[in-house]
């Protein structure tokens, strides 16, 4: 009765040199529109000096301070981030606007 005909050995031969091909060209594509490999830097895990006017100017400026904003920011993981957003805190850089157990705010004390 009906059904999907069985393909003969020449048509698979030129159906998988097809898919061949279209897979070779799609990868060679890839290559070109990637360009050059990007280098990745390591996060630091090193705490930035809380008492550096450099520092302290640059989060001054800043509106709301996340731990992912801080580790951007200074290239830091965002666990060192959150370490160094308490100490700020303990010295009376920053206040702490919101948080929760998962995720602290903060915003700059005005001057």
């Amino acid at each position: 009765m009906g059904g999907k005909k069985k393909l003969g050995l020449k048509q698979m031969e030129r159906m998988q040199a097809r898919k061949d091909e279209e897979e070779k060209a799609a990868a060679e594509k890839k290559k070109e529109k990637a360009g050059p490999p990007k280098e990745k830097k390591p996060a630091g895990v090193i705490l930035p000096d809380a008492k550096n006017e450099k520092i302290i100017s640059e989060i001054k400026k800043m509106n709301v301070l996340t731990p992912y904003t801080v580790a951007s920011k200074f290239n830091i993981r965002i666990s060192t981030a959150k370490d160094f957003l308490e100490q700020l805190e303990q010295n009376g850089i920053v206040e702490l606007a919101s948080g929760s157990h998962s995720i602290k705010v903060y915003k700059p004390k005005a001057a």
